[in-house]
């Protein structure tokens, strides 16, 4: 198969995607917290402990913190960071 070739307006849509990549992801944390704290069972807690697993490794957080989010799953301490990450990234 050949390379999928993009117009130039999805070309622009592309890369305006990668280019927010980190923005949508804390907006996606953000959701993933308040579906946490609101969790009704271990499944869907399950389930939202590994998404925000994975917008966590999209936003390329320090291996220390990220082992120590993961590791404790309190929503808390995500929550916490995530405050500190939309400040740093001028979201607040």
């Amino acid at each position: 198969m050949g390379k999928k070739q993009y117009s130039g307006y999805q070309q622009d849509v592309i890369s305006r995607y990668y280019d927010n990549l980190d923005t949508i992801m804390l907006g996606k944390l953000q959701e993933i917290v308040t579906d946490l704290y609101l969790a009704d069972t271990k499944a869907k807690e399950k389930r939202l402990w590994e998404r925000a697993e994975k917008a966590m490794i999209k936003l390329k957080i320090k291996p220390n913190l990220f082992e120590h989010i993961m590791g404790r799953k309190d929503v808390t301490i995500l929550a916490k960071n995530l405050e500190d990450w939309l400040k740093t990234a001028g979201r607040k």
